[in-house]
């Protein structure tokens, strides 16, 4: 395999998908070494049908808000490759959605999920529907329109979507009500369904919790631990929150949390009392982070959508926002700052230019792939509760899950390990998760 070729060829073939073009070129300038250990991947072209998703759903979905006026969004389903198990990947409501990022996910979702260990394959959807300022009543008939067509190319056996940005527990439950409805049955399609309707415990705080959990096994690796560490945080959903809670938890320090307005930097450190305001403010008023501010005055807010990536005095960095948050500049403005890890909560938030600079600097830094994965491991642990008619304790799902991530992160380091005993967990997570998919490829034939 010519990684240069492969991807100037699939640029040719889908223009204007720069994120699913960026993705694409990440795994397979790390994979390029491995794949050609095995001429029978080249045999039978495997490269080109990994990249390639198998199918792709387009659809307008037509609704009616408040006023009576009718609205027109566009709906998308990538199933992207089902080698190891069904298409597995969340459902993502925001006005960025395009096809491009939608690929781009779906295809770093497949590795990711390959190395969960659990049999789920790769998708991803969404709409560039975005769910804030919007009723209730608005979301609900969005959901319901939007199932009707989704409806009918999903089921706990071929797609189970989940959540992702702009989908909640909210907008998971009206999904699943539609479906229900139109399939007459009740399954295990969706995760991330509340607690009374086959929801799983520890699903909200799964990516969150799974960020830092890599992050530990990454600077145990040093000798090292999160214990009185100081923390940047971007985001302020679920997967930062739940970074946040999971660093208090283990002795560190969060700093920062931020939204696509701008940041807040508390120099005091954020306590339970004040995430728990966050909390408040974000999933139950949804409002912005700089009121934050207005409770504690003490912190600063900084708008125009800047990042906190450029404040001092940090040791650890965890994007948990979206992608390409976090460009080379910044990247360098970290390791000068004395950051010495960055475990990635978000898809793909750290550009090409900014992992250069980290993997250059020889600090410990992880993609998303791998450390992002608690959110759809617990999403592939609710399946299993599903289908067993059993919920399992907070204590079962959070052991599994703390497996999960020091498997991965075991995987990771013996795949990844240069040479000078550096561990580039980007090629580590690569290839791991790339080895499992193809084998299963080869195993079923050209299809």
């Amino acid at each position: 395999m010519d990684a240069k070729k492969v991807l100037e060829d699939l640029k040719r073939r889908f223009p204007n998908e720069p994120e699913y073009h960026q993705a694409v070129e990440e795994v397979l300038g790390t994979i390029e070494e491995e794949y050609n250990k095995h001429p029978e991947f080249d045999k039978v072209n495997l490269i080109e049908r990994l990249c390639i998703p198998d199918r792709v759903y387009q659809f307008r979905v037509t609704w009616m808000d408040d006023k009576g006026q009718i609205q027109t969004n566009m709906g998308y389903r990538i199933q992207h490759n089902n080698a190891i198990g069904p298409y597995k990947g969340g459902i993502r409501f925001h006005s960025s959605v395009n096809l491009g990022i939608l690929k781009f996910l779906a295809f770093e979702q497949t590795f990711k999920n390959s190395l969960t260990t659990l049999p789920m394959g790769g998708g991803k959807g969404g709409s560039d529907f975005s769910p804030r300022g919007k009723s209730n009543a608005e979301v609900m008939r969005f959901c319901q329109a939007f199932m009707l067509e989704l409806g009918r190319h999903i089921g706990p056996d071929i797609d189970v979507p989940a959540g992702d940005i702009g989908v909640g527990g909210r907008e998971v439950g009206y999904m699943f009500g539609m479906y229900k409805k139109l399939t007459r049955e009740y399954s295990g399609v969706l995760t991330g369904k509340g607690l009374e309707f086959g929801g799983s415990l520890i699903r909200p705080e799964a990516t969150g919790y799974g960020t830092v959990y890599f992050l530990r096994a990454m600077l145990k690796t040093k000798g090292d631990k999160i214990e009185g560490k100081k923390v940047l945080i971007s985001g302020a959903g679920n997967v930062a929150q739940y970074a946040a809670e999971k660093v208090l938890q283990l002795g560190g320090i969060p700093m920062t949390m931020s939204d696509s307005n701008g940041y807040i930097y508390d120099p005091d450190g954020i306590t339970r009392e004040k995430l728990d305001y966050i909390m408040e403010l974000k999933n139950v008023y949804r409002g912005r982070i700089k009121e934050y501010v207005d409770k504690y005055p003490t912190a600063k807010y900084v708008g125009d959508g800047a990042k906190p990536w450029f404040e001092k005095g940090a040791q650890i960095a965890l994007p948990c926002a979206t992608q390409n948050e976090l460009n080379e500049e910044a990247a360098k403005a970290l390791v000068a700052n004395g950051v010495i890890a960055v475990a990635e909560g978000a898809n793909m938030p750290s550009t090409p230019g900014a992992i250069r600079v980290f993997q250059e600097a020889k600090i410990l830094y992880s993609p998303g792939k791998a450390s992002n994965a608690g959110g759809v491991s617990v999403s592939g642990l609710e399946m299993s509760q599903n289908s067993e008619r059993l919920s399992w304790t907070s204590e079962e799902v959070d052991a599994k899950l703390l497996w999960i991530m020091e498997n991965i992160h075991e995987n990771c380091v013996k795949y990844g390990t240069e040479a000078d005993g550096y561990v580039n967990y980007v090629k580590g997570a690569n290839v791991a998760g790339f080895m499992k998919v193809a084998k299963a490829m080869m195993a079923q034939g050209i299809v």
